[in-house]
Protein backbone atom coordinates (compact mmCIF):
# COMPACT_ATOMS: atom_id res chain seq x y z
CA UNK A 1 0.00 0.00 0.00
CA UNK A 2 1.01 3.21 -1.00
CA UNK A 3 0.53 6.50 0.71
CA UNK A 4 1.51 10.25 -0.67
CA UNK A 5 0.81 13.29 1.96
CA UNK A 6 1.78 16.67 1.07
CA UNK A 7 0.63 19.83 2.51
CA UNK A 8 -0.25 21.81 -0.13
CA UNK A 9 -0.42 25.89 0.90
CA UNK A 10 -3.85 26.15 -0.88
CA UNK A 11 -5.06 23.45 -2.77
CA UNK A 12 -6.07 25.67 -6.22
CA UNK A 13 -2.73 27.38 -6.23
CA UNK A 14 -1.23 23.57 -6.22
CA UNK A 15 -3.56 22.33 -9.26
CA UNK A 16 -2.49 25.44 -11.24
CA UNK A 17 1.15 24.02 -10.75
CA UNK A 18 0.10 20.49 -11.53
CA UNK A 19 -0.44 18.25 -8.10
CA UNK A 20 -2.90 16.08 -9.52
CA UNK A 21 -1.57 15.52 -13.15
CA UNK A 22 1.42 14.30 -11.06
CA UNK A 23 -0.90 12.45 -7.93
CA UNK A 24 -1.97 10.40 -10.85
CA UNK A 25 1.54 9.41 -12.03
CA UNK A 26 2.34 8.12 -8.40
CA UNK A 27 -0.25 5.11 -8.33
CA UNK A 28 -0.86 6.20 -4.59
CA UNK A 29 -3.76 3.62 -2.34
CA UNK A 30 -4.09 6.77 -0.40
CA UNK A 31 -3.20 10.65 -0.94
CA UNK A 32 -3.38 13.05 2.45
CA UNK A 33 -3.88 16.82 1.82
CA UNK A 34 -3.28 19.07 4.64
CA UNK A 35 -3.96 23.12 4.20
CA UNK A 36 -6.36 23.42 1.23
CA UNK A 37 -7.49 27.04 1.80
CA UNK A 38 -10.86 26.44 0.52
CA UNK A 39 -14.48 25.38 1.30
CA UNK A 40 -15.89 22.81 0.23
CA UNK A 41 -17.85 24.12 -2.19
CA UNK A 42 -15.30 25.32 -3.87
CA UNK A 43 -14.00 22.40 -4.81
CA UNK A 44 -17.00 20.71 -6.65
CA UNK A 45 -14.72 20.50 -10.07
CA UNK A 46 -13.77 17.68 -11.78
CA UNK A 47 -9.90 18.20 -11.16
CA UNK A 48 -10.61 18.09 -7.53
CA UNK A 49 -11.77 14.60 -7.18
CA UNK A 50 -9.02 12.33 -9.01
CA UNK A 51 -10.73 9.42 -11.28
CA UNK A 52 -10.73 5.97 -9.31
CA UNK A 53 -10.58 7.90 -6.15
CA UNK A 54 -13.26 7.94 -3.31
CA UNK A 55 -12.66 11.93 -2.34
CA UNK A 56 -12.92 13.22 1.17
CA UNK A 57 -13.06 16.99 2.56
CA UNK A 58 -12.92 18.66 5.71
CA UNK A 59 -12.60 22.38 5.58
CA UNK A 60 -12.55 24.86 8.35
CA UNK A 61 -15.82 26.86 7.84
CA UNK A 62 -13.75 29.96 7.22
CA UNK A 63 -12.28 30.34 3.30
CA UNK A 64 -8.56 30.72 2.80
CA UNK A 65 -8.06 28.58 5.77
CA UNK A 66 -7.13 25.35 7.11
CA UNK A 67 -8.75 22.25 5.35
CA UNK A 68 -7.72 18.76 4.42
CA UNK A 69 -8.54 15.98 2.39
CA UNK A 70 -8.42 12.39 1.79
CA UNK A 71 -8.32 10.41 -1.25
CA UNK A 72 -8.68 6.94 -1.79
CA UNK A 73 -8.55 4.02 -4.23
CA UNK A 74 -11.04 2.01 -1.41
CA UNK A 75 -13.99 2.90 0.09
CA UNK A 76 -13.97 3.16 3.75
CA UNK A 77 -16.39 1.61 6.69
CA UNK A 78 -16.34 5.14 8.21
CA UNK A 79 -15.34 8.95 8.12
CA UNK A 80 -14.37 10.72 11.02
CA UNK A 81 -14.34 14.26 11.36
CA UNK A 82 -11.89 15.77 13.88
CA UNK A 83 -11.29 14.05 17.41
CA UNK A 84 -13.45 14.76 19.14
CA UNK A 85 -11.70 16.09 22.07
CA UNK A 86 -13.65 17.66 24.83
CA UNK A 87 -11.88 20.72 24.80
CA UNK A 88 -12.93 21.23 21.34
CA UNK A 89 -9.23 22.36 20.04
CA UNK A 90 -8.82 19.62 18.03
CA UNK A 91 -11.06 22.48 15.63
CA UNK A 92 -7.93 24.58 15.89
CA UNK A 93 -6.24 22.45 13.46
CA UNK A 94 -8.00 20.02 11.43
CA UNK A 95 -8.17 16.25 10.92
CA UNK A 96 -10.00 13.61 8.51
CA UNK A 97 -10.09 9.86 9.34
CA UNK A 98 -10.76 6.78 7.10
CA UNK A 99 -11.76 3.91 8.56
CA UNK A 100 -11.10 0.05 7.26
CA UNK A 101 -11.29 -3.39 8.25
CA UNK A 102 -8.26 -3.18 10.51
CA UNK A 103 -6.67 0.38 9.43
CA UNK A 104 -7.19 3.58 10.40
CA UNK A 105 -5.74 6.39 8.07
CA UNK A 106 -5.45 10.31 9.11
CA UNK A 107 -4.87 13.02 7.36
CA UNK A 108 -3.45 16.13 9.94
CA UNK A 109 -3.04 19.91 9.43
CA UNK A 110 -1.56 20.82 13.18
CA UNK A 111 -1.97 24.48 14.33
CA UNK A 112 0.55 26.83 14.18
CA UNK A 113 1.97 29.15 16.73
CA UNK A 114 2.58 32.66 15.66
CA UNK A 115 2.46 34.28 19.50
CA UNK A 116 2.03 33.49 23.11
CA UNK A 117 -1.73 33.40 22.92
CA UNK A 118 -1.53 30.64 19.59
CA UNK A 119 1.18 29.20 21.62
CA UNK A 120 -1.08 27.76 24.21
CA UNK A 121 -3.65 26.70 22.14
CA UNK A 122 -1.28 24.80 19.98
CA UNK A 123 0.15 22.99 23.37
CA UNK A 124 -3.55 22.85 24.29
CA UNK A 125 -4.29 20.72 21.03
CA UNK A 126 -1.28 18.59 21.39
CA UNK A 127 -1.72 17.81 25.05
CA UNK A 128 -5.22 16.81 23.95
CA UNK A 129 -4.16 14.66 20.82
CA UNK A 130 -1.29 12.69 22.96
CA UNK A 131 -4.34 11.74 25.31
CA UNK A 132 -6.34 10.36 22.52
CA UNK A 133 -3.29 8.63 20.55
CA UNK A 134 -2.72 7.06 24.08
CA UNK A 135 -6.22 5.33 24.01
CA UNK A 136 -6.49 4.62 20.20
CA UNK A 137 -2.95 2.83 20.46
CA UNK A 138 -4.87 -0.17 22.39
CA UNK A 139 -7.50 -0.59 20.07
CA UNK A 140 -7.17 -3.46 17.72
CA UNK A 141 -6.61 -1.55 15.17
CA UNK A 142 -3.84 0.39 13.11
CA UNK A 143 -3.45 3.89 12.38
CA UNK A 144 -1.84 5.59 10.38
CA UNK A 145 -1.33 9.44 10.79
CA UNK A 146 0.23 11.41 7.88
CA UNK A 147 0.28 15.51 7.96
CA UNK A 148 1.65 18.51 8.93
CA UNK A 149 2.69 18.25 12.45
CA UNK A 150 3.93 21.44 12.80
CA UNK A 151 6.83 20.98 14.72
CA UNK A 152 10.45 18.84 13.81
CA UNK A 153 11.80 16.35 16.02
CA UNK A 154 15.48 16.14 16.15
CA UNK A 155 18.40 18.49 14.79
CA UNK A 156 18.77 16.06 12.00
CA UNK A 157 14.95 17.75 10.98
CA UNK A 158 15.87 21.15 11.19
CA UNK A 159 18.78 22.85 9.18
CA UNK A 160 20.87 24.83 11.07
CA UNK A 161 19.16 23.52 14.17
CA UNK A 162 21.13 26.32 16.72
CA UNK A 163 19.42 29.11 14.64
CA UNK A 164 15.95 27.69 15.86
CA UNK A 165 15.89 26.19 19.06
CA UNK A 166 13.32 29.22 20.49
CA UNK A 167 11.62 28.74 17.64
CA UNK A 168 7.86 27.45 17.90
CA UNK A 169 8.29 23.82 16.02
CA UNK A 170 11.19 23.39 17.58
CA UNK A 171 10.90 24.52 21.60
CA UNK A 172 12.38 22.07 24.22
CA UNK A 173 8.38 20.79 24.83
CA UNK A 174 7.92 20.26 21.17
CA UNK A 175 10.53 17.52 20.99
CA UNK A 176 9.80 15.64 24.57
CA UNK A 177 6.37 15.66 23.29
CA UNK A 178 7.58 13.77 19.87
CA UNK A 179 9.59 11.98 22.72
CA UNK A 180 6.87 10.34 24.20
CA UNK A 181 4.81 9.52 21.21
CA UNK A 182 7.67 7.57 20.14
CA UNK A 183 9.56 6.27 23.19
CA UNK A 184 6.22 5.88 25.49
CA UNK A 185 3.39 5.55 24.12
CA UNK A 186 5.19 2.93 21.02
CA UNK A 187 4.53 5.13 18.06
CA UNK A 188 7.12 5.72 15.63
CA UNK A 189 8.00 7.57 12.10
CA UNK A 190 7.45 5.97 9.07
CA UNK A 191 10.17 7.76 7.34
CA UNK A 192 13.14 7.61 9.91
CA UNK A 193 12.53 3.79 10.33
CA UNK A 194 14.13 3.36 6.66
CA UNK A 195 16.12 6.55 5.95
CA UNK A 196 18.87 8.01 8.38
CA UNK A 197 19.93 10.47 6.01
CA UNK A 198 20.40 14.10 7.88
CA UNK A 199 19.73 16.05 4.92
CA UNK A 200 15.68 15.17 4.20
CA UNK A 201 13.85 18.32 5.03
CA UNK A 202 9.89 19.06 3.28
CA UNK A 203 9.21 22.73 4.48
CA UNK A 204 10.99 26.13 3.94
CA UNK A 205 9.25 28.75 5.79
CA UNK A 206 10.31 30.92 4.03
CA UNK A 207 7.87 29.94 1.41
CA UNK A 208 9.87 29.40 -0.87
CA UNK A 209 11.29 25.73 -1.69
CA UNK A 210 15.15 26.38 -0.92
CA UNK A 211 15.24 28.90 0.78
CA UNK A 212 16.55 29.73 4.10
CA UNK A 213 16.58 26.93 6.25
CA UNK A 214 14.74 23.48 5.60
CA UNK A 215 12.72 21.53 8.56
CA UNK A 216 11.10 17.99 8.18
CA UNK A 217 7.83 18.84 9.86
CA UNK A 218 5.75 16.62 7.50
CA UNK A 219 5.38 12.79 8.55
CA UNK A 220 3.35 9.78 8.74
CA UNK A 221 3.23 8.47 11.58
CA UNK A 222 2.68 5.11 12.25
CA UNK A 223 1.08 2.76 15.69
CA UNK A 224 3.47 0.18 17.20
CA UNK A 225 1.70 -2.51 14.66
CA UNK A 226 3.23 -1.03 12.02
CA UNK A 227 6.57 0.01 12.94
CA UNK A 228 7.85 -3.51 10.73
CA UNK A 229 5.64 -3.49 7.92
CA UNK A 230 7.66 -0.33 6.34
CA UNK A 231 9.12 -0.84 3.11
CA UNK A 232 9.83 2.10 1.37
CA UNK A 233 10.04 6.01 2.47
CA UNK A 234 10.93 8.72 0.21
CA UNK A 235 10.64 12.88 0.16
CA UNK A 236 9.76 13.99 -3.64
CA UNK A 237 12.28 16.64 -4.06
CA UNK A 238 11.66 16.66 -8.25
CA UNK A 239 8.55 18.76 -7.54
CA UNK A 240 6.79 22.27 -6.93
CA UNK A 241 3.78 22.64 -5.67
CA UNK A 242 4.02 24.69 -2.26
CA UNK A 243 6.49 25.43 0.60
CA UNK A 244 6.14 21.83 1.50
CA UNK A 245 7.21 18.45 -0.33
CA UNK A 246 5.37 15.62 -1.00
CA UNK A 247 6.36 12.27 1.40
CA UNK A 248 5.51 8.88 0.08
CA UNK A 249 5.31 5.60 2.06
CA UNK A 250 5.23 2.30 0.96
CA UNK A 251 3.73 -0.35 3.65
CA UNK A 252 3.44 -3.96 3.49
CA UNK A 253 -0.46 -3.95 3.92
CA UNK A 254 -3.74 -3.81 2.21
CA UNK A 255 -7.18 -2.22 2.66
Amino acid sequence: MRIVSLSVDGVHQAAQRGLYEWLAEQDADIICLQDLRALEPQLDHPVFHPDGYYSYFFDSGTPHENGVAIYTRSQPKAIIFGMGFASGEDMYGRYLQADFERLSVGSLLAPTATGEATLEKKVQFFDDMQAHLHKVSRKRRDFIFCGNWGMAHRRADVQNWQDHQDTPGFMRHEQRWLDQLFNEIGYADAFRRVVKDTDEFTWWPSGTLGEGDGWRTDMQIVSHGLKNRIEYGAINKNVNFSSHLPVTMDYDLEV
